[in-house]
């Protein structure tokens, strides 16, 4: 059968060094344990279910601050998969609990996957399948993470598994581009479990392999340039906020950064204007701003709002102000916080461990997720892939493959390390 073929291959590979995990062989001891096998298992078994969930899940639209319905069918899966206090709370996030041995009201383990997608509203999202491949926006990124979160509860609860520490499920909004990681935001500032995460947990994306341990920090300005505005012809020698804008561009791309730690900016939207005879009164471009290291997040951001305010002097020095000035309006529309989690933390070391014994080489890397949040607060927090293979994220034709042997394989390392963290007895 194929379950033995995946359940050996695993449990043959759970010699780990103990300098790769925590000191006290807790990988190797749950790899090897009856609990955790027959999780495994159950997730092989009930597979198909999985990939129904996937779809049904996938179908359900969740575009950027409108992930309303999606967060209500996952409330009622989560209360179907057997865990306690499921509920959603002012943000919209939706949590259950798998209740741990130790004293209520202590340390929780949060798992979370993220609601909500890139697409728009309207996007058409039903799944295509061709083979094992799946066809559809948002399905890796990260739906297929929701299903798995699901199944994880399931297998936990069916083999009554049991942890030292309460595990919070959670399948956060606000994750991607305009949504800021207000639900994780929320989760860590104001929600009611904000005193009480030892370790968060995100997974996101397909690969298991992966350790996100790194927080790449991101700052994203909107700047409106407005000007008196006047007839491209009779007015012509007044100032136009569209060549301060510009200005900024160019010199702004003229900036100097470095390559380690990784530094990036962008031009990335930008509109406005009346008509093609008209000297507009009002644009407008948007900026990101990304670094793996808040210092130089802040050098960037600050030689950013220079070279906006040098722009409209030199715009305003320039030409006639006779009937008014060019004025930049900066406006912030995105901020992540920079932040890492050490190579010696327990969660690392568990996921390197984990990773490890099932053949696969752990890939330490930086990223924009859920993690960044927790990781400034100094909390210890990873991403990992939910498991299988993806492709195309952010695109209409987003992919997954669901081969059965691979996919089992990729959630059995997150179920590794979500009960090696939180302490199987």
């Amino acid at each position: 059968m194929a379950s033995l073929t995946v359940l050996s291959s695993i449990v043959a590979l759970t010699a780990v060094p103990a300098a790769e995990a925590r000191n006290d062989g807790s990988v190797e001891a749950v790899l090897a344990g009856r609990g955790y096998k027959a999780a495994v298992v159950q997730l092989e078994r009930e597979h198909d279910r999985i990939v129904e969930d996937i779809v049904k899940l996938t179908e359900i639209p969740a575009p950027p601050f409108k992930e309303a319905a999606r967060a209500a069918a996952y409330r009622d899966m989560l209360k179907q998969a057997g865990l306690e206090n499921v509920e959603i709370d002012a943000e919209g996030n939706v949590m259950g609990v798998y209740r741990g041995t130790a004293a209520a009201g202590g340390p929780v383990i949060v798992l979370a996957a993220h609601l909500d997608t890139v697409f728009p509203e309207g996007t058409k999202v039903t799944v295509r399948r061709d083979g094992t491949r799946l066809y559809a926006p948002g399905i890796g990124d990260d739906t297929r993470s929701l299903a798995v979160l699901l199944a994880y509860a399931r297998a936990m609860k069916a083999n009554a598994i049991r942890t030292k520490s309460d595990i919070l499920f959670v399948g956060n909004v606000g994750e991607e581009g305009p949504g800021d990681l207000r639900g994780v935001r929320y989760l860590f500032t104001r929600g009611a479990y904000k005193d009480r995460v030892e370790t968060f947990v995100s997974m996101d994306g397909t690969d298991a392999s992966r350790i996100v341990s790194g927080g790449v920090g991101s700052k994203r300005y909107r700047v409106t340039y407005k000007g008196p505005g006047g007839h491209s012809y009779g007015a012509f020698g007044l100032v136009n906020p569209m060549v301060a804008m510009s200005q900024t561009v160019v010199d702004f791309y003229k900036l100097a950064v470095p390559k380690s730690p990784k530094t990036t900016y962008a031009a990335s939207v930008t509109g406005g204007g009346t008509s093609v005879n008209s000297i507009p009164n009002e644009v407008f471009t948007e900026f990101d701003m990304r670094s793996e290291d808040p210092a130089e997040l802040a050098k960037v951001e600050k030689r950013f709002v220079e070279i906006v305010h040098a722009s409209v002097d030199g715009e305003n020095g320039g030409r006639d102000t006779r009937e008014g000035k060019v004025s930049a309006e900066l406006k912030l529309i995105g901020d992540r916080p920079a932040g890492s989690t050490s190579p010696t933390a327990d969660i690392v070391r568990i996921a390197t461990g984990v990773i490890r014994a099932h053949g696969m080489r752990p890939s330490p890397s930086f990223s924009s997720t859920d993690s960044n949040l927790p990781m400034s607060l100094g909390i210890p927090a990873i991403t990992i892939g939910s498991g299988g293979t993806g492709g195309r994220a952010h695109s209409l034709d987003e992919w997954i493959d669901v081969e059965k042997g691979a996919s089992v394989r990729g959630m059995s390392v997150g179920l590794g390390i979500l009960l090696v963290a939180a302490g199987v007895e």
